[in-house]
């Protein structure tokens, strides 16, 4: 396959390596990239640039202005990393305990670092500006999470982003493939916790009490009519339970049962639905056992949403680097992503950038302790994101 990124060739595409590989040995959780975000500024500073620091708590925040008026592009990317121990055996692995690039948050700080030079060697040239957006704590997702804080710190002002773009490395997909998937692509995220009040008693004597286990295994089973009979089977959902928790000993019924999972769904109509849904078939079955219900139900990640009519720049320009057989527009997970909290304000895009390779070894998941990319991804990325950009604020 042919593959063109001439912005990113030679030394730019070694240097591209070199940035994620440190990033990679040294990474920071969410709202604690102080390092990460040092380095950021400081090689925004080295290009001329002001960047904002501080921006929603540990954010890096530069705008790239062009030679003439025009419209405005927000670039983002994401600087967390996660709590888990590193189980690879490359040289750059985690050097801190109990952490690790293990979602390639690494990898898209050096693309927009790298894609900030060539815009930066080019503005005169370029009508309107670039905001670069450097997030922290991705990872948190949802209202505690780091694009919440930076909305809240008006990154979306001065000046108001007319598009917002932004890329993932992703595992699914071999490197030398692109994903733009027009519409719904990755899904809200909710959390759900409910505890069942009962009656404890006896195990003998079960008649004596009011069994708040026989409760919530019936809710676990009654919560998968949502998706079986409360929704159109062309509007996909999942309720997810994951934990249960509930007593003490052999023989004893407990007065309490507890359990927690999360709901996924595309759909942003639906999304609004869920809590109600959900609170119905709860209570429902917590009234019929003669038990309580208490249930908390709390927002994460909304849909992650991309324009139709902006992906065409996203297409296009993926089209150009790796080939049109190259580009996908059917991707889609029921994993989530807050970068919907900017598509939620902002029109704009959210490409997958393939960075598996089989022969390689390169197949671990997102979140697994041995996950690691082929970094041909970094100048496929950097190249689509720079040429995104590049079509829009052009157009």
């Amino acid at each position: 396959m042919s593959i063109a990124t001439p912005n990113f060739a030679g030394a730019a595409a070694d240097e591209l390596v070199a940035v994620r590989r440190d990033l990679h040995q040294h990474p920071e959780i969410g709202f604690e990239e102080v390092r990460t975000a040092g380095i950021v500024a400081a090689r925004l500073r080295a290009l001329g640039l002001a960047p904002r620091t501080g921006v929603g708590r540990t954010g890096v925040v530069a705008v790239v202005r062009g030679g003439r008026p025009g419209r405005t592009a927000l670039l983002r990317a994401d600087m967390d990393a996660l709590p888990i121990e590193e189980e690879n055996d490359a040289p750059y692995r985690s050097q801190t305990p109990g952490r690790m690039h293990a979602c390639g948050h690494d990898c898209h700080v050096s693309i927009l670092l790298a894609v900030a030079s060539v815009l930066v060697a080019g503005a005169k040239d370029m009508a309107g500006q670039v905001v670069l957006v450097f997030q922290p704590a991705e990872e948190l997702g949802g209202p505690k999470g780091g694009a919440e804080a930076m909305i809240l710190d008006r990154v979306l002002e001065e000046p108001k982003p007319d598009a917002a773009f932004g890329l993932h490395v992703w595992q699914d997909l071999p490197v030398g493939t692109v994903g733009v998937t027009p519409g719904p692509w990755m899904a809200a995220v909710d959390e759900f916790t409910v505890t069942v009040k009962g009656r404890g008693a006896h195990a003998a004597m079960p008649h004596a009490g009011v069994d708040p286990v026989v409760c919530l295994a019936h809710m676990v089973t009654a919560l998968q009519t949502i998706a079986a009979r409360s929704v159109d089977p062309f509007q996909q959902v999942v309720v997810s339970v994951t934990q249960l928790r509930a007593g003490t000993a052999f023989n004893i019924i407990p007065g309490t049962a507890w359990m927690n999972g999360t709901t996924r769904v595309f759909d942003r109509a639906l999304w609004v639905r869920l809590p109600g849904l959900f609170e119905r078939v709860v209570q429902g079955v917590a009234q019929a056992h003669g038990c309580e219900a208490e249930v908390l139900y709390e927002r994460g990640n909304q849909p992650t949403v991309n324009d139709p009519a902006l992906c065409r720049f996203a297409s296009a320009a993926a089209a150009a680097v790796v080939g049109e057989a190259g580009v996908r527009d059917d991707v889609r997970t029921m994993g989530g992503e807050d970068f919907s909290a900017f598509l939620a304000r902002v029109p704009g895009v959210f490409i997958a950038i393939g960075s598996r390779n089989d022969s390689r070894g390169l197949t671990h998941d997102h979140h697994h302790p041995r996950f690691d990319v082929d970094e041909d991804a970094l100048r496929i990325g950097a190249e689509v994101l720079l040429r995104t950009a590049r079509g829009f604020l052009a157009s």
